[in-house]
């Protein structure tokens, strides 16, 4: 029973571990995955909106950003807060008082599968990419 306590301590740092290390890996995996979706784009001044109505659809790029597609242009988005909890497979949730989508806002992210509320993002400055004209 002694050696079985004098483990506590090492297991629950291996236990707090483990979350951290997936963190990361989850965070590089979606690094590398938005890298590759702006290959041969240039990154243009940041801006604080983005129309809603130019905005044709949205990509979740796990623990790392979402990126709006405005024509031919993608405008990454690193939220300010919560990016480590977005998800490939989350849902979207907006309640926006204009036409744009700003910095200031926040989306709520819903668990595609039970519709639950999983947690929120608060928005940063989107970054447009574009293509070099040739």
């Amino acid at each position: 029973m002694a050696r079985f306590l004098n483990l506590l301590p090492a297991l629950a740092l291996i236990g707090a571990a483990v979350p951290a290390v997936a963190a990361t890996r989850v965070s590089e995996s979606g690094e590398a995955k938005l890298a590759k979706a702006l290959e041969g784009r240039t990154p243009g001044k940041p801006v604080d909106c983005i129309s809603l109505n130019r905005a044709r659809s949205s990509q979740i790029y796990e623990g790392t950003a979402i990126v709006y597609q405005d024509g031919s242009t993608l405008y990454v988005n690193r939220p300010s807060t919560g990016a480590e909890s977005l998800r490939r497979d989350d849902i979207l949730v907006s309640k926006t008082y204009s036409d744009q989508l700003c910095r200031i806002d926040t989306i709520r992210l819903l668990d595609q599968g039970s519709r639950f509320e999983r947690g929120f993002v608060g928005l940063g400055q989107f970054v447009p990419y574009t293509k070099p004209k040739s």
